[in-house]
């Protein structure tokens, strides 16, 4: 019998359950930009032959991707309308690898937008009032599905999600690294609901200790939280986002809106998120700076 852990229902838990380890980031990525045979892969990502076995299987059994036996000799791999949604959060992915780091593909990159012809750089806003979406403006209320999710713990170690020597090409290589790991990934998004302290943290995602103490540690020392101490006797920290950790959280956004839609078990979306300048629930919406349209993956062209 699998290791089961119980947290709070969650549609970003459901979607790192699913799509959240490092070599599953990478491999929906390259497919999305044409990789497709498991020997470009291989090149592409950097993995061995038996990770990259693995997270394709597991993939296509989530129904993120589809193997075409056309030729039984070289299968190809492709997207599911499924794996395709995931397209804004790659987006915003990129668009937090360029604010923070001097990644040399990435800086060479020219998104085209179709739509207007232009030259642009993807924005968040709010559907209804059309202004940029930022973590301070959004409240989290308790949705009709709110309640615990029964999640499967899974004995893969963080050493293998946070090493860059065996990457391969990647625009966003940094946060893979530092996200591609579903416990380093709550603790964020934790955050982002307030949560402070190590007890905090540890009642909502009840993991090992020195699991937690060793995410916490990474995320500080990445610059996503700060320390700051709120006992003496004996020495507690509270961590708090940084302007670095802030700045996820339309990543983080878009991984709830896919997890919603993908991941739902029908009893209803587990949290509402409100927009406060306007007062509507949350639609964000990843749109072309130039012409304001909502992006589309086959209306973007990239030029690397």
């Amino acid at each position: 019998m699998k290791n089961t852990l119980s947290t709070k229902a969650s549609s970003i838990n459901r979607a790192l359950d699913e799509i959240g380890d490092k070599w599953c980031l990478l491999i929906i990525q390259e497919v999305l930009w044409g990789i497709n045979t498991f020997t470009e892969m291989l090149s592409a990502t950097g993995a061995s032959r038996g990770v990259l076995s693995d997270r394709l299987n597991w993939l296509q059994s989530v129904d993120c991707l589809r193997k075409n036996q056309t030729n039984p000799k070289r299968p190809t791999y492709h997207m599911t309308k499924k794996s395709i949604e995931l397209y804004h959060n790659g987006l915003m992915a990129m668009n937090w690898e360029r604010k923070y780091f001097s990644t040399p593909e990435l800086d060479s990159v020219e998104l085209i937008h179709n739509g207007c012809g232009k030259v642009f750089w993807p924005v968040m806003q709010c559907a209804c009032c059309n202004q940029r979406v930022h973590c301070e403006d959004i409240v989290f209320i308790p949705g009709p599905g709110a309640g615990k999710d029964q999640r499967v713990t899974k004995t893969r170690r963080r050493s293998s999600s946070i090493q860059s020597d065996g990457l391969g090409r990647t625009l966003y290589r940094n946060l893979i690294n530092l996200l591609g790991d579903r416990w380093t990934a709550n603790l964020v998004a934790l955050a982002f609901h307030g949560l402070k302290r190590f007890d905090d943290f540890h009642k909502e995602l009840p993991v090992a200790t020195n699991i937690l103490s060793d995410r916490l540690k990474l995320l500080v020392n990445e610059g996503i939280f700060c320390q700051q101490p709120y006992k003496s006797s004996p020495l507690r920290y509270e961590y708090h986002l940084t302007d670095k950790g802030h700045d996820l959280f339309p990543y983080f956004v878009t991984l709830l809106s896919w997890g919603n839609k993908w991941c739902q078990t029908g009893k209803g979306e587990p949290m509402l998120v409100k927009h406060s300048p306007c007062g509507a629930n949350l639609k964000a919406e990843v749109r072309c700076d130039q012409c304001g349209d909502n992006l589309i993956a086959t209306q973007v062209e990239f030029n690397l």
